[in-house]
């Protein structure tokens, strides 16, 4: 059933309805062009990257399948997020269903965390591919990524469950309207009648356990990682050796950045325009997926080959 959002009646909600830029019409449109052509981009590009990493055996390596991983995680984070939001803007689909936005809420949660574990195994293979180059071959091999890609499922999974069941099990008494473009958390289960503290507090708490572990164990492999490049003496050796984790860094900056600016503007949500940390949460879900590919391919010789070889062969 849909209500009104001042509406005072105490009806069970059946369906949400997302307020997405309402107050700017205007924005909608202009916003669905560049968001149109980031998700087209991010499909496609990442499209483009798995084929290679599947076709071509060069990139048979735990480094691409690590990186073919990132890029189903960002397809997924995409599909789940932007299609909604384009329907909002183009033709004011605005209800979404009870069990769909908690789905949502969950693929949104569980998968974001699982990128942000996927760079953190990056790290750790680039410090074993700089630290100790010898022993990579017997570290960093397939069953190494088998176990990786397990543990990256299984903790993310996990951890991430009880976030839409602690929202779905709210009462839903009467307000439906969902001041924001997506089913986040915090949004959704303020709505409720009941006590939202433990979502709140679980909400706080798993987030910076499971992204601020990863970032704190990133932070650490490149700081050993330059004390390791440093300490090398061959002429351009220093430079090769950066250039191989520069990738893999520019993504990182990608990620924590958007995630960073939202977190602050979310903070001093009072001192900025309500549509700002809407805007950069759904944006958080496009941009690093549009670029990830691009950056990679641009800067690794390998996939840049790989990708004009199936050209010239046309699949």
């Amino acid at each position: 059933m849909l209500l009104d959002g001042n509406s005072s009646f105490s009806v069970e909600v059946s369906e949400f309805l997302l307020n997405c830029f309402v107050r700017s019409p205007r924005l909608q449109f202009w916003l669905s062009m560049p968001l149109s052509f980031l998700f087209l981009l991010a499909m496609g590009a990442n499209s483009i990257l798995l084929i290679t990493i599947r076709l071509e055996a060069s990139l048979h390596e735990p480094l691409y399948y690590l990186l073919g991983l990132l890029s189903l995680l960002d397809m997924v984070l995409c599909l789940t997020v932007i299609p909604k939001v384009l329907l909002i803007f183009w033709f004011d689909l605005r209800p979404i269903s009870f069990y769909a936005c908690f789905l949502q809420m969950y693929i949104m949660n569980s998968f974001l965390a699982m990128e942000s574990c996927t760079f953190m195994v990056m790290a750790y293979d680039r410090y074993i591919a700089i630290c100790h180059p010898l022993r990579y071959p017997s570290i960093i091999n397939d069953q190494f990524v088998v176990k990786a890609a397990i543990f990256i499922l299984a903790r993310n999974v996990l951890f991430t469950v009880p976030i839409p069941i602690l929202s779905a099990r709210l009462y839903y008494c009467g307000r439906n309207v969902i001041e924001n473009c997506i089913c986040a958390n915090i949004s959704v289960s303020g709505l409720s009648c009941d006590d939202i503290t433990i979502n709140r507090l679980y909400q706080f708490a798993g987030g910076w356990t499971l992204l601020g572990s990863d970032l704190i164990l990133i932070f650490l492999s490149y700081i050993f990682i330059l004390r390791a490049v440093l300490r090398l003496k061959a002429e351009g050796a220093v430079a090769k050796a950066l250039s191989t984790c520069s990738s893999h860094f520019i993504l990182i900056l990608f990620f924590n950045t958007i995630l960073l600016v939202f977190v602050l503007t979310h903070v001093a949500k009072k001192k900025v325009s309500p549509d700002v940390p809407v805007l950069l949460n759904v944006l958080h879900h496009v941009i690093p997926a549009a670029l990830n590919p691009i950056v990679y391919g641009v800067r690794t010789q390998e996939i840049k080959q790989g990708i004009q070889r199936l050209l010239k062969k046309g699949w």
